[in-house]
């Protein structure tokens, strides 16, 4: 028996295999952040830190050294990777967590339960990455630090994520999960205990290859590791709060040192104190961040083993500058601070079917806020018109093919300001001091050039001005606005 085939036969034949080829050619996503890392801690730069698998990325791909968070630290720099916005704009311009830990407060569990940390939450009108992305076939995963509210409303998997495992909050302890003493870890909208006693980092590996082994080579991805990492252990006990915790097989990577503690008169709340030492902190937080970047090795075997690597999105940074035991130079400043070491963090893209050349140094000005555009674009994901972006395609700059088109970026946390336009920033942090600085010249921020160029510093004003009237104007989102 012969078969015809009719030539709408041949019609819905052609469009499955066209369709099929444009899906098969949309890139994977692996988004990686850590927590706290400093501008100088890549092994390839030549600081002593054991990074070799941040340092492959940097030789098959391209490293960023003018790249921007939207804020110094951890929520708001967050909501603003997530949402291409603003924290102004996004509604989250400061932290979700509770004070009263700082001075040595453990909640009770109903306490708890009604304070800031546990209510508070990124606007549910706010869009972020994998919503844009699902229409477009991605499958979506979170393992790691979420930091944009706890209860069921506002966790990853009513924000677009098919699946979330990780703790809800700022910070916890590397192997309790807890944050001062609170469980911290979820399930997807469930808190969980499971693996209680388990070094965090190597959970956050398991899930992120489990994925990965379930999804690598059938429908597109977007898979975001936020590690913890090397962020400070949210501790009550001061020996451990007043460092970072690492698997002892890391720690065994660097130089022993000759004191790991000592005894202070007050630390925080505690007076007297054991804490740890300068030395003993830096290698804790570089064993921290070495254990990181093993756990990132082992996610890129995966993906060579399923011969995808080279069409994944790879992007690694860090969520705001160094903290304790960080290396931050040649930056002035680290975390929570508006200098450059709190606000400028290290970041690596690798792309190869996108073009993006390898062993490359791309020193244009470019932003966090440029991330959610440029995945909606290599996803063939046209951006809604009736939501304002702060952001822009940045695969022309990374190219080679374009200046980046950011030519400003603003800055502000409380009574704390930085604006740069151009390679001109002015930094107003208060009783810590307050300058105008040319950053081309002088990236150390250590010559203030405000009384020699009161011409330049008013049209810095004049646009922060600007900026502020725009995001005024902007429809307003909670948690922070009045409205």
């Amino acid at each position: 028996m012969k078969f015809f085939l009719t030539p709408i036969y041949f019609l819905v034949l052609s469009f499955l295999t066209s369709a099929f080829v444009w899906a098969s050619d949309q890139p994977n996503v692996l988004l990686i952040v850590s927590d706290d890392q400093g501008y100088n801690d890549l092994g390839f730069l030549g600081n002593g830190i054991k990074t070799p698998t941040l340092d492959r990325l940097a030789k098959e791909g391209t490293y960023l050294t003018e790249f921007y968070v939207a804020w110094s630290a951890c929520t708001p720099s967050r909501a603003g990777l997530l949402t291409g916005r603003y924290p102004q704009r996004n509604g989250i311009y400061d932290m979700i967590r509770n004070e009263a830990p700082d001075y040595g407060h453990k909640y009770t569990a109903a306490d708890y339960e009604v304070t800031w940390e546990r209510i508070g939450g990124m606007d549910l009108r706010e869009k972020i990455i994998p919503q844009f992305l699902k229409p477009a076939g991605y499958k979506s995963a979170i393992y790691g630090k979420w930091d944009l509210g706890t209860l069921k409303r506002y966790l990853p998997t009513s924000r677009g994520f098919d699946d979330f495992y990780g703790f809800v909050n700022t910070g916890i302890d590397y192997y309790t999960h807890e944050r001062y003493g609170v469980p911290s870890m979820y399930r997807n909208l469930k808190k969980t205990e499971e693996d209680k006693g388990t070094y965090c980092t190597y959970l956050f590996q398991r899930e992120a290859l489990g994925f990965l082994e379930e999804n690598a080579g059938k429908e597109p991805f977007f898979l975001y590791v936020p590690f913890n990492a090397p962020h400070a252990s949210s501790a009550l006990d001061p020996e451990i709060r007043s460092s970072v915790q690492a698997p002892d097989e890391f720690k065994d990577l660097y130089p022993e040192i000759e004191k790991e503690y000592r005894e202070v008169d007050r630390y925080r709340y505690a007076s007297p104190a054991r804490v740890m030492t300068k030395e003993g902190r830096q290698r804790n937080y570089r064993a921290a961040v070495s254990c990181m970047d093993a756990s990132i090795g082992k996610m890129l075997e995966v993906l060579e083993e399923r011969e995808i690597l080279d069409n994944t999105i790879v992007i690694f940074l860090s969520d705001n500058g160094g903290g304790g035991g960080s290396d931050n130079s040649p930056l002035k400043g680290g975390k929570s601070r508006m200098w450059e070491g709190g606000i400028r963090v290290p970041c690596l893209v690798r792309w190869p079917d996108g073009n993006i050349p390898a062993g490359s140094v791309n020193e244009e000005f470019l932003s966090s806020l440029e991330i959610l555009p440029s995945l909606a674009q290599a996803a063939g994901v046209k951006l809604p018109t009736d939501i304002t972006m702060d952001g822009f395609d940045w695969w022309p700059v990374l190219r080679g093919e374009r200046e980046s088109p950011r030519k400003e970026m603003f800055w502000q946390r409380k009574d704390t300001v930085a604006i740069r336009v151009g390679d001109w920033k002015w930094v107003d942090m208060g009783s810590q001091g307050k300058g105008l600085y040319d950053l081309k010249n002088d990236v150390g921020e250590k010559h203030d050039l405000s009384q020699e160029r009161p011409e330049v510093l008013k049209q810095l004003m004049d646009r922060y001005e600007n900026w502020l009237a725009s995001m005024e104007a902007a429809e307003p989102r909670g948690p922070f606005r009045d409205f």
